[in-house]
């Protein structure tokens, strides 16, 4: 048994308990020298007990103790233990009195021995001062009998006290383990939460770029390109598609700045979701960008605000939509958006007129796995139905909770008369 190196959960309840153990070892100790001094002995059978027994402190200090804080080594425990029988069996011989110090080392055999090793150390204990005290006083055969059945009693008590030692030892050996083992798991849940949450940040972080910075990047390459083919023969276009690129790069700057610091979407900043999305269908609609895509929006229900974290899917789910659109539909493709507040839901629906494409194809963009993921994640629902030629429809379904409703006014009192 290791000395307790921190706190509580470090330690058994056997090294915790281990300081009562001196005490009560130490107060044995002394009343068996107080006895001593004070049996009716002669006085050089008094002071050969007292100087053998005396020097069973500074052996418990020095071997004995150290043994028992750590885990008992076989040789060495039974070394420490022949000593102490050494030290205890001529005071015990010489004094009857002094047969009680059994009590203190009792324990101490159980603590370090294995149990047959016990039963015999715990039997010489018992046995041999009262037949050594026979044989060298010579007492009436009443007093040996009384010595003997005494040393009986007191052998039975010792075998039931040091199993009910060994047990608790064992059982306190096992809650240590059984602690460890929760440390290491607690430690093993937390590495692994840590993990899962890195990996569930780096996956919202790569489906926010891939929604925002990225589709920007791109646009900015495509009138990058288109700029480049205009400069000789159309200086107005290439200034038109060069105010296109200043506006997009600002806006990707606000949506890296909303990134960094955790908050709303640029377009969600201080506006309404529907607002939002027109100004969204505003940027895709006709007009000198390089991928134009006629967009209309239709809301039906009551619009009210909602959870930034319904809003931000509902506008991501957009923008993705129309991204795929802008680069997939085909020339004179249309789209719309159709945004519908219920009680219970927020739906969201983008449909086009584009050539489609085979859903079953497999991907490997962040696109509408993306997208499917944030409706999981907020506890809706998404959607997309498509066929080659026959145009795409994204829908998202996302759960409100229960609109609060007023308590119902009290009927007016048919009682007439003025209030109290």
């Amino acid at each position: 048994m290791s000395e307790p190196p921190g706190g509580a959960l470090d330690a058994d309840v056997w090294d915790r308990s281990f300081r009562p153990w001196d005490l009560y070892f130490g107060v044995v100790w002394a009343a068996m020298l107080v006895f001593t001094i004070a049996a009716p002995n002669s006085a050089p059978v008094r002071a050969t007990a007292f100087t053998l027994f005396a020097l069973f402190a500074p052996w418990y200090i020095w071997v004995g103790r150290p043994e028992l804080m750590r885990t008992p080594d076989s040789r060495r425990s039974l070394y420490y233990i022949v000593g102490a029988v050494l030290l205890f069996l001529p005071p015990a011989i010489l004094l009857g009195e002094m047969r009680s110090a059994a009590f203190a080392l009792v324990p101490q055999c159980f603590m370090l021995l294995s149990m047959s090793r016990a039963l015999w150390a715990v039997t010489v204990l018992n046995v041999v001062p009262v037949a050594g005290w026979a044989l060298v006083w010579r007492p009436p055969a009443e007093a040996i009998f009384f010595n003997a059945l005494f040393s009986v009693v007191t052998l039975a008590f010792s075998a039931v006290l040091g199993s009910w030692i060994i047990r608790i030892i064992a059982q306190s050996a096992e809650r240590a383990d059984l602690i460890a083992e929760l440390e290491a798991s607690r430690e093993e849940v937390s590495r692994l939460s840590a993990e899962r949450g890195a990996l569930a940040e780096r996956e919202r972080m790569s489906r926010e770029i891939h929604d925002t910075l990225a589709q920007g990047f791109t646009s900015v390459l495509i009138l990058v390109q288109a700029v480049d083919a205009e400069l000789e023969r159309d200086l107005p276009g290439a200034r038109r598609h060069l105010d296109l690129m200043a506006d997009t790069a600002r806006r990707n700057l606000a949506e890296a700045r909303a990134l960094v610091a955790g908050g709303a979407p640029a377009d969600l900043h201080g506006s309404s979701l529907p607002d939002a999305l027109r100004r969204l269908a505003a940027r895709h609609g006709p007009g000198p960008g390089p991928a134009e895509v006629s967009v209309s929006v239709e809301v039906t229900g009551e619009a009210r605000p909602l959870a930034p974290a319904l809003e931000v899917v509902a506008l991501r789910t957009c923008q993705e939509a129309l991204s795929n659109t802008a680069r997939h539909a085909g020339p004179g493709a249309t789209a719309a958006i159709s945004l519908a507040y219920t009680d219970a839901a927020l739906c969201v629906e983008v449909r086009d007129t584009g050539r489609g494409f085979d859903a079953s194809a497999p991907s490997d963009g962040y696109g509408l796995s993306g997208l499917r993921a944030r409706a999981v994640e907020v506890g809706g629902s998404a959607e997309v139905r498509t066929d080659p030629g026959g145009g795409t429809l994204v829908a998202v379904r996302l759960p409100l909770p229960p609109t609060p409703t007023a308590p119902p006014t009290p009927p007016p009192s048919s009682l007439t008369g003025s209030p109290a």
